[in-house]
């Protein structure tokens, strides 16, 4: 399988970074960790990202292995996406991002609490 992320060297965390890092991959795997998601369930959990760049992160971690897309012969066409055993397998570093930002985060930090905020509520509610 062809990655889009060749590694330029032999650093691991330098290789994950790049294969999740990004303003909204973290995100969609995240959402994505607890069952299969059509594009426009993403867009409502990650209202900032537009479909353009949801669409774009998506296919990237679908080349990368981190992502599976279903297509179903139906009409109108349905997609969805699911995580593939190797996108699963960042469940947990995913979670020490979350508790390493609940337990560092402070006021000072939130450029736009209201958007952190309400962010972070649709973390929980999708949990």
């Amino acid at each position: 399988m062809a990655s889009t992320h060749e590694a330029t060297s032999y650093c691991p965390i330098e290789y994950t970074l790049n294969v999740i890092g990004g303003k909204w991959k973290p995100l969609i795997i995240y959402f994505l960790l607890d069952n299969p998601k059509r594009i426009s369930q993403l867009q409502r959990l990650i209202p900032d990202a537009s479909r353009r760049m949801l669409t774009k992160h998506l296919r990237e971690l679908e080349e990368d292995g981190i992502v599976y897309r279903e297509i179903y012969p139906q009409i109108p066409p349905k997609v969805e996406y699911s995580l593939t055993g190797r996108g699963r397998s960042l469940e947990p570093i995913l979670l020490s991002m979350l508790a390493w930002a609940n337990e560092n985060q402070n006021d000072n930090q939130k450029p736009n609490q209201n958007e952190g905020q309400a962010v972070n509520e649709r973390v929980l509610e999708s949990r």
